[in-house]
C-alpha cells in the first residue's frame, strides 16, 4: 500500500467499525436498561405488534376480573336484601296463622293487622332502597320531585300555601308515585286535597291520589280537632304533621291551617269548602283549581330487567355476562311464577282483620315466600357463573402474560454477555484509532532525509 498524508485508510477503517460497535453497545445497553428484548420496531416489527396486542388484552383482562368482582359484589348484596325480605315474609306468615285462629276476637286480629301491614311496607321500601351504585336490585327505586311550577297556573298547588295553613309537603313512597304503565312519565301523577264540612259538625280533610291520569286512592282523616280553640289546635309559631300513609304523603301545617279548619266548620253549607271556595277564607286565592299538585319527574331509578357486565377482553356478546333481577316488591311477591295470582299487595290494609281473610293471607304469602326463593335461587346462580368466570379470567390473564413475555421480555443473562463483547469491541476500536492516527507521522522521518 503506498504511504500518503492526504488519506489515512487505517484510521478510516478503524472509525468505521469503532462507530458500528458503539452503535451496537447503545443498542444493548437499551435493551439491558428497558429490561424489554424489542426496543423499537426495528428490533422486531413483528413481535412488537403481537406482543403490543397481547398486553393490552392483559390490562383489559384485569380491568374484566375488577368488573366480575364487582357483580358478585352487587349480586351479593341483592342477596342480602332478599334475605332480610324472607325473614319479614316469615313473621307475615306467623301473622296470619295466628290470626286465622278462632280463639282470637277481631280486636287481637286487629293488632295483627297492624303489624301484618307495616310489614308489607318494609318489604316495599327494603326492595326500593337496595341498589348498587344507582342500580336497582329489587324493585323500583322512584324519586319524584313535587311540581309547584308557576304557581298562577290551575293545578299547580297555587292554594296549598303558608296562608291557607299548608308549609310543607313530603312523599314517604316514592315507589308509588313513581308508578307510571303510560309515555307520560309521572306528569300524570297528582294528588288533590280537600277539606270539608261534614255530618256532626265535622271537618274531613280528603286527599285523593291520580296515577297515570285515573283516580287511584282515597284517604280521609277528621281534623275537626284542630280549628282554632280545638284541642289540637296549632298555635302561632307551631306546625303539626298530618300522615297520609295510604297515599304516601305527609303535610306540615301552621296555626293558619286551624283558622282554615275553622272557616269551614263556620259555615255547614259548603260554600266555604277548601275546593270549592274561589276565595278560600278571603286570601285571594282559588281553592277549586289550586288544590292539586302534579308530579315533576321520576328522578329515580328503575329496576332493569338485565345488566351487561364487560367479563372478556373483546366486543362480542361471549365477552359480555347479561345478569337478570326480578322485583320482590309487595305487587309480584305472591302473583306466583306467571304473576297471575293474588299478590300481598293486593291484600289491601284489612288482609288480617278476619278470620276468613287471615286465611287468605296464608296462602298468598307462603306462595311469596316461594316466589322470593325462585328470585334468590336466579341470584346465587349468576354468583356461581360469575366465580367460574373469574377463574378462567385468571387463568387466560396468566397464559396471555407469559405469552407477551416470551416475545417481548429481555434475557439479561444472554443480551449481557452480548453487551460485554460489544464494550472490548468499543475499547479496542478506539485504541486502534489512536494507532491508526499515529501512523501518518512515520512519513515525517523519510521527509527528514
Amino acid at each position: 500500500m503506498a504511504l500518503n498524508i492526504i488519506s489515512n485508510y487505517a484510521a478510516n477503517v478503524a472509525h468505521r467499525n469503532l462507530t458500528a460497535s458503539d452503535t451496537m453497545a447503545t443498542r444493548s445497553l437499551a435493551k439491558l436498561s428497558s429490561g424489554t428484548r424489542v426496543v423499537s420496531a426495528r428490533d422486531d416489527a413483528a413481535s412488537m405488534a403481537i406482543g403490543a396486542r397481547l398486553n393490552a388484552t392483559t390490562e383489559s383482562l384485569k380491568t374484566a376480573t375488577v368488573n366480575v368482582n364487582q357483580a358478585n359484589s352487587m349480586l351479593q348484596i341483592a342477596d342480602g336484601g332478599m334475605a332480610t325480605i324472607d325473614n319479614i315474609l316469615v313473621r307475615m306468615k306467623t301473622l296470619a296463622v295466628q290470626a286465622s285462629s278462632g280463639n282470637l276476637s277481631d280486636t287481637e286480629r286487629g293488632f295483627l293487622n297492624d303489624e301484618f301491614v307495616q310489614l308489607r311496607e318494609e318489604i316495599d321500601r327494603i326492595a326500593s332502597s337496595t341498589n348498587f351504585n344507582g342500580i336497582q336490585l329489587l324493585g323500583d327505586g322512584g324519586d319524584v320531585a313535587l311540581d309547584f311550577g308557576d304557581l298562577a297556573a290551575a293545578g299547580s298547588g297555587e292554594a296549598l300555601v303558608p296562608v291557607n295553613g299548608f308549609d310543607n309537603f313530603n312523599i314517604t313512597d316514592n315507589n308509588y308515585w313513581a308508578t307510571d304503565t303510560n309515555t307520560n312519565t309521572v306528569t300524570d301523577n297528582s294528588f288533590e286535597v280537600n277539606i270539608n264540612y261534614a255530618a256532626g259538625d265535622q271537618v274531613i280533610m280528603t286527599v285523593t291520589s291520580t296515577i297515570d291520569g285515573a283516580a287511584d286512592r282515597t284517604q280521609s282523616i277528621d281534623i275537626t280537632d284542630y280549628r282554632t280553640g280545638g284541642t289540637t289546635a296549632i298555635s302561632a309559631g307551631d306546625n303539626a304533621t298530618l300522615n297520609f300513609d295510604e297515599l304516601g304523603l305527609t303535610f306540615t301545617v301552621n296555626t293558619n291551617f286551624s283558622a282554615s279548619v275553622a272557616t269551614v266548620r263556620g259555615d255547614n253549607t259548603g260554600a266555604s269548602d277548601f275546593g270549592t271556595a274561589t276565595d278560600f277564607n278571603g286570601s285571594g286565592l282559588n281553592s277549586a283549581t289550586g288544590n292539586i299538585v302534579t308530579m315533576a319527574a321520576d328522578n329515580g331509578q328503575q329496576l332493569q330487567q338485565t345488566v351487561d357486565f364487560q367479563v372478556g377482553a373483546g366486543n362480542t356478546a361471549n365477552d359480555r355476562l347479561a345478569i337478570s333481577f326480578t322485583a320482590v316488591d309487595s305487587d309480584t311477591l305472591g302473583g306466583g311464577s306467571a304473576g297471575t295470582e293474588t299478590s300481598i299487595a293486593d291484600l289491601t290494609d284489612n288482609a288480617i282483620d278476619t278470620a276468613a281473610n287471615a286465611q287468605s293471607a296464608v296462602e298468598v304469602v307462603s306462595r311469596a315466600i316461594d316466589d322470593l326463593q325462585r328470585s334468590r335461587a336466579n341470584i346465587g346462580t349468576y354468583q356461581n357463573r360469575l366465580d367460574f368466570a373469574a377463574q378462567n379470567l385468571a387463568s387466560t390473564q396468566e397464559n396471555t402474560e407469559s405469552a407477551r413475555s416470551t416475545l417481548l421480555d429481555l434475557d439479561v443473562a444472554s443480551e449481557m454477555t452480548n453487551f460485554t463483547s460489544k464494550q472490548i469491541l468499543v475499547q479496542s476500536g478506539v485504541a486502534m484509532l489512536a494507532q491508526a492516527n499515529q501512523m501518518p507521522q512515520n512519513l515525517l522521518r523519510l521527509l527528514q532525509g
